[in-house]
């Protein structure tokens, strides 16, 4: 999710910089507990991680083929790195909070409306929508707009398969996405960070290509709470951001969806928010890129590859100016 720290724009964030305004005000406060934290890492780990699957299905694996057509062979990021350091504003604005605080979603019963301009509108259950098609293991590369980056094996199918199974109409142009917002379940939302319910949403030519994976699953098992449990999107050629998280509502649109960072800072999220290493955040670079669990802070940092080394999707940009729909 993006920054919202207040920065002169002079230089790049650090990634111990990377909070929202409200934690920034109170970076001390923040760096102690981060540091509190790192010490008993690997305890805070395996007791959110095994929280988070205590609701999932019997047996937690998740059996699924390789697709070594649509993957990246670069070392995958650790497991704990993957679960631990996260965006999900629903469960907290730090990035431990999301392990710390989702074990209170509840991931069972879960049904998803799939709705709008589109011939057979549906709500399908959790486990319906697993079984709609074959389960895919794709590791993609994960780049944050906050300049971070990693690589990780998610489990899924592609979203078009979901799409054409709905038959969406002539007036489709847009699939929308709506995350659940519960504050019982959700401690973040008490926070004015954004406009609840987290939306997101992609133009339909985008949700069909064959990279936009619905994801059920990460390193073959099912998705951790804090990682969007138990359906989830992931664009890996956009910003993290843009693959919204718990979803609950999916609605086809010919309108332009009003999506969440977009509504909340329009001159610095953009509705399309390609990886793009030529067109930098108003307040810092996006050139670069660090890899967690990878790089040191003191490392030289990594280019950023353009639509994050994925460059099949250009054609879906052909004719666009991608600084003005960034």
């Amino acid at each position: 999710m993006p920054i919202l720290s207040s920065r002169d724009g002079s230089n790049p964030p650090l990634a111990s910089e990377i909070t929202p305004r409200e934690v920034y005000e109170e970076r001390r406060k923040f760096i102690a507990r981060m540091a509190a934290g790192a010490v008993a890492g690997s305890a805070l780990w395996e007791m959110a991680n095994r929280e988070a699957f205590a609701q999932a299905p019997a047996g937690q694996k998740l059996a699924a083929r390789a697709n070594p057509a649509l993957s990246t062979t670069e070392p995958r990021t650790a497991f704990k790195d993957a679960t631990g350091y996260n965006n999900f504003y629903e469960f907290g604005l730090d990035k431990g909070d999301p392990a710390e605080n989702a074990h209170t979603l509840k991931t069972r019963p879960w049904t998803v409306l799939v709705e709008g301009e589109i011939k057979k509108p549906v709500r399908l259950d959790i486990d319906s929508l697993i079984k709609l098609a074959p389960l895919e293991e794709r590791v993609y590369r994960l780049r944050c707009v906050e300049g971070w980056s990693m690589v990780i094996p998610w489990v899924g199918y592609s979203l078009s398969n979901l799409i054409k199974h709905v038959e969406p109409n002539g007036n489709a142009k847009y699939v929308e996405f709506t995350t659940l917002a519960d504050p019982k379940q959700m401690p973040g939302l008490r926070s004015p960070v954004l406009d609840w319910p987290y939306v997101e949403g992609l133009r339909l030519d985008e949700a069909m290509h064959p990279l936009a994976l619905l994801t059920v699953g990460m390193y073959g098992q099912v998705l951790p709470n804090q990682n969007g449990a138990p359906v989830r999107l992931v664009v890996p050629w956009k910003y993290g951001f843009k693959s919204a998280k718990s979803i609950v509502r999916i609605r086809f649109t010919r309108d332009l969806p009003k999506t969440a960072w977009n509504v909340s800072a329009p001159s610095e999220y953009g509705f399309y928010s390609n990886v793009n290493p030529k067109v930098d955040h108003p307040r810092w670079s996006q050139a670069t890129e660090r890899r967690i669990g990878e790089d040191g802070f003191f490392k030289k940092k990594r280019e950023t590859l353009m639509f994050n080394g994925y460059p099949e999707v250009a054609s879906l940009y052909a004719g666009m100016d991608l600084k003005k729909f960034f």
